[in-house]
Formats: C-alpha cells, structure tokens, sequence
C-alpha cells in the first residue's frame, strides 16, 4: 500500500464524519492505494486487519453463493466505508469480498486506529449505526425478495436500485457500467435468465441498453414489476 496518493481528507464518509481536531489522526494513519478494475482488495475468509473507504471508483461487495456463484451484497461508491462487517469480538475473517468495479483509490485504515475513532468520535459512531441499520433493512428485503419476488421483479429492483445509487450520465444511462454477470449476482439469478429478462425488458420499452451500459425509459412500469401483489 502507498501513501503518497494525495487525498483531500474530506471525501469518505470517515473524514465527513469526525470532529477537524481528529484529521490529522486520520491523515497521519490511512494509507490509500491504487486498485485495477477487477483488483480483489480482500477475499471472504482472509483474516481482518482493517476498514476500507472508496475515495475514488466503485467497488462491489459479495460473497459466496453456492460452489460456483456469488451474491452481490451491494456497491460502493464514492466516499462509502466497505468492510466494517468484521466489527465485533469475535470476527476474525472477513465475511465478504470486495473487488473494484473500474479502476480507482482505496483508503485502508487499520483496525487498531478505527476502534479509536469510534471512541473519540461520537458523531461518526452515530452515523456508522445509522448506516448499519439501513444496511440491515436492505438485507432484510433483499433476502424476502429472494424467497418471494419473481426473477424480472427483481432485475427490475436491482436497476432502480442501481440508477437510485449512481444516478445518470448525461447520455441518460445509469452511471456504472456492470456485466451482465453482474447483474445476475445482484439480482440472486442465473447469468441466463437475466439476459432473457433484460431483452424482455427491451422489448417492451422498459430500458433501452448500449453494450454494458442501461438507461430506464419507463421508471413506472419497471417500479410495477417490483409491486407484486402476491409480496
């Protein structure tokens, strides 16, 4: 890890969080590096060391699902902590894997050095507890999405979730660009049967796509596919 890419120290949600006597704690303990699209910053199973923040780039969370599949959990973008699910006594191993969406600058700051933040920076605690109950929701639905919504509802989900996330580019596509695989680990569905989902979608003028990329042409219906009565 480097330490000599430069950083504005007011980006993550870490630095936004705690009080300015504390910045040069965090300047004087981070270290950012570089990451290569499809760089493993961690892998589940690797023993913790410490938290990670995305100063620049997006990042995708996941974890096993299966021999041979993988669940994306969420994303990451700009400023979001990822990793913090190792926090507790007894987490020992990281429960996830991270790998970067495109190349960007990770912030690592060691797991030592964190728990003292949180002591010393009660309105960053706050904000972490905010942001792990929202978390916790968001698993909530997706896991009784998973049990309950059919596959095009939630393809239908994962892309509003996604445009809602990243918002749009100019060109109107949503503002990340993920392989069709990865849509299918974000929506808890086979490589095939998002493709067949997504050329459904097209077909009946619900997006519109560009190679990777995807633009919603009719939000209120693609929310519809999400409203399903039997739910």
């Amino acid at each position: 890890m480097k330490r000599n890419i430069q950083c504005d120290n007011q980006t993550c949600l870490l630095c936004k969080g705690c009080i300015k006597e504390w910045l040069p704690a965090i300047a004087a303990n981070k270290k950012n590096f570089n990451v290569k699209k499809g760089q493993v910053i961690f892998s589940e199973g690797d023993p913790v060391k410490g938290i990670y923040f995305v100063y620049e780039g997006n990042v995708k969370v996941h974890k096993k699902w299966g021999a041979d599949k993988e669940l994306i959990i969420r994303f990451a973008n700009k400023g979001a902590i990822f990793g913090h699910r190792v926090l507790g006594k007894h987490a020992t191993h990281y429960p996830i894997s991270a790998t970067a969406l495109e190349a960007g600058i990770i912030c690592y700051i060691d797991m030592e050095f964190f728990e003292a933040t949180l002591k010393v920076n009660p309105q960053f605690t706050y904000q972490l507890m905010l942001f792990f109950a929202d978390e916790l929701q968001e698993a909530e639905r997706k896991m009784r999405n998973l049990a309950h919504m059919p596959v095009k509802g939630r393809v239908a989900q994962a892309l509003i979730s996604l445009k809602n996330q990243f918002g749009t580019n100019p060109e109107g596509h949503i503002d990340v660009e993920l392989t069709r695989q990865d849509l299918a680990s974000y929506a808890g569905a086979t490589y095939e049967t998002v493709f067949r989902v997504v050329n459904e979608l097209i077909q009946e003028k619900l997006i519109n796509t560009n190679g990777k990329k995807i633009s919603i042409i009719n939000y209120d219906k693609l929310f519809l596919l999400t409203q399903d009565d039997e739910l």
